[in-house]
């Protein structure tokens, strides 16, 4: 991480949680009215769990509606369920899509072209040689065959304009072709072909992921062309995503960056230098904000929150003790590093959530916070019920404490 230069101003734990309550719009006075404005305050919504779209954008939405109801409220706010389901499907002014660390995210879609350029294109790029190979390696099919397959799949998007990769399968028979995995391998097995292609031609931008069927919760979705674009150069579009990044989540460390970005350090440094970080000293060493934003930051009133599984906010960054004590990482994390739903009181996290069978959202705080903090999240708990509705939601990642409180434990 390197030495703190001579003279650079401190920040500490303290600071870095209240920026964190204003710009990621977790205290009450920072509150967002649109989703919009919540994907853009927060640069990038883990999408991995189509649920966690949902339930992070309703928690920093002002007003409270039932988002189980897509109704609005809060003189005219949306909920997260109305409100995403326009950004995404109609208005497209957000979207789905791959991006860092071979990771689905929604992203305000002006940010569309700097991702793919900076992170997207390289991984889409590794994608289709791997499959090919693997093509090579247990089937008879060539890249000639492929790119005839992909020349079908696009003109029946075309014809259709939106379609399921079951609709395209029955439609394009080439699609439901099959070849072995891993030949050789433990893995070894057959895999259907249809779903990679759509993967990879998603991570190349040439088609988009639509409406899903059924609930929000839903991660089978339509596919359809995506819109032609331009992309920036490498390093314009490196600096682009630092630039927004910064802006939300600084003070970092290149450890913070490296890690959520999935770059190599040497982008990493380069794209600091160009957008003019500035140095700062942290606990972990060397952090970086953008040009202007070295001053201090006043603490917002105490707040609460009852963030999802894989939440923005939670996984912002590599280096995490300023919000959260390595003594509560077991409970709240799978064995892959991800973490579940959490519990959080003035910027730090103080336990987790589940939500039971019969809907009740059950909560456990794993710090002693006082009174003032409990009536706090259990009003955040029962909001967040409301919100939810009819609707279940079980994370994709089980993490310990969450399995314990769902099951009633």
């Amino acid at each position: 991480m390197g030495s703190t230069k001579q003279g650079a101003r401190r920040i500490d734990a303290a600071e870095r949680r209240a920026r964190l309550a204003v710009r990621h719009r977790l205290a009450g006075e920072a509150k967002a009215d649109t989703v919009e404005e919540v994907a853009g305050s927060l640069v990038a919504l883990h999408a991995t769990d189509p649920a966690t779209v949902f339930l992070a954008v309703g928690a920093r939405l002002a007003g409270g509606a039932d988002g189980g109801e897509g109704s609005r409220a809060g003189g005219g706010r949306e909920d997260a369920v109305a409100g995403l389901e326009r950004a995404l499907y109609e208005d497209r002014s957000l979207t789905r899509m791959h991006g860092m660390r071979h990771t689905i995210f929604v992203f305000p879609t002006a940010l569309v072209p700097a991702v793919h350029a900076s992170t997207t294109r390289d991984v889409a790029a590794r994608e289709r040689a791997s499959l090919l190979r693997h093509l090579a390696a247990g089937s008879s099919y060539d890249a000639e065959w492929l790119a005839e397959t992909e020349r079908l799949l696009l003109a029946e998007l075309e014809a259709r304009g939106e379609a399921t990769g079951t609709e395209l399968g029955a439609a394009v028979p080439r699609l439901r072709a099959e070849y072995v995995y891993g030949v050789g391998t433990r893995q070894e097995g057959p895999q259907p072909l249809s779903s990679r292609l759509l993967r990879v031609l998603g991570m190349e931008g040439r088609i988009a992921r639509g409406r899903p069927q059924g609930a929000w919760t839903s991660s089978r979705f339509r596919w359809a062309l995506a819109p032609e674009r331009a992309d920036p150069s490498d390093a314009d579009a490196h600096a682009v995503l630092v630039r927004q990044w910064l802006a939300a989540y600084g003070p970092a460390t290149e450890d913070d960056l490296k890690w959520w970005t999935g770059w190599r350090v040497t982008d990493v440094r380069k794209a600091l230098a160009a957008v003019g970080a500035r140095a700062v000293e942290l606990a972990e060493g060397t952090g970086h904000v953008l040009p202007g934003d070295t001053g201090p930051v006043p603490a917002p009133e105490p707040w609460a929150a009852l963030l999802p599984a894989l939440d923005p906010t939670a996984m912002g960054w590599r280096l995490r003790d300023w919000f959260l004590d390595p003594a509560l990482r077991p409970a709240l994390y799978d064995r892959s590093g991800n973490i579940g739903p959490t519990v959080w009181w003035d910027g730090r996290i103080v336990g987790g959530w589940a939500q039971r069978p019969d809907g009740e959202i059950a909560w456990r705080l794993l710090d002693d916070v006082g009174e003032e903090a409990r009536s706090a999240i259990a009003a955040e708990a029962a909001g967040l019920a409301d919100r939810i509705g009819a609707v279940r939601v079980t994370p994709r990642f089980r993490t310990p404490l969450e399995r314990e409180l769902s099951a009633g434990a």
